[in-house]
C-alpha cells in the first residue's frame, strides 16, 4: 500500500491562514506553538472579609479563628429583624428618612434592618457595616451585646 497524500482544498488553506493569523495575534514574542488562551475564562470570586475594621483579607487568607468569628458575626446579623421601608399611611409620621451609611433617602419598599437600639438602615448598607464593626453607626452601641441581652431576657 502506498502513501496517499490528499491535495489541500480551499477550505484547508483558509483554515491554515486563520490558524497562522490567530497565532500572530497572540504572538507578541510568545512561542508560536503555544496554545492561545481560551476566549472566556470564568473568574472565581473569593469574598473579602474584615477580621478587624481596618484590615481586609480574602476568605482564603483567614485563620481558622477568624473564620469562626466571622461565621458567628454572620449568624448574629441574620438574627437582627428586617423589614420593608414604609413611610406610613398619611406620610406625616415622623420617621427617619435617610440611611446614614449611604446618605440616600429611604424609598417605599426598600429592604431595611432594625438594630436593637431602634436605628434603621438599608439592609445591604448595615450588613456590610456590621461585617466590619459590630456597633451602630449612629449611636455606637455594641450590637452584639444588645442582641445577646435580648435573648437572655426571653
Amino acid at each position: 500500500m502506498g502513501n496517499c497524500l490528499k491535495s489541500p482544498t480551499s477550505d484547508d488553506i483558509s483554515l491554515l491562514h486563520e490558524s497562522q493569523s490567530d497565532r500572530a495575534s497572540y504572538g507578541d514574542g510568545a512561542d508560536p506553538d503555544q496554545e492561545p488562551p481560551p476566549p472566556y475564562q470564568e473568574q472565581i470570586h473569593v469574598p473579602v472579609y474584615h477580621p478587624t475594621p481596618s484590615q481586609a483579607r480574602l476568605a482564603t487568607q483567614l485563620t481558622e479563628e477568624e473564620q469562626v468569628r466571622i461565621a458567628q458575626r454572620i449568624g448574629l446579623i441574620q438574627h437582627l429583624p428586617k423589614g420593608v421601608y414604609d413611610l406610613g399611611r398619611d406620610g406625616s409620621e415622623k420617621k427617619i428618612r435617610e440611611c446614614v451609611i449611604c446618605m440616600m433617602d429611604f424609598v417605599y419598599g426598600d429592604p431595611i434592618r432594625f438594630l436593637p437600639c431602634m436605628h434603621i438602615y438599608h439592609m445591604d448598607c448595615i450588613d456590610d457595616w456590621l461585617m466590619r464593626s459590630f456597633t451602630c453607626p449612629s449611636c455606637m452601641e455594641p450590637v452584639d451585646a444588645a442582641l445577646l441581652s435580648s435573648y437572655e431576657t426571653n
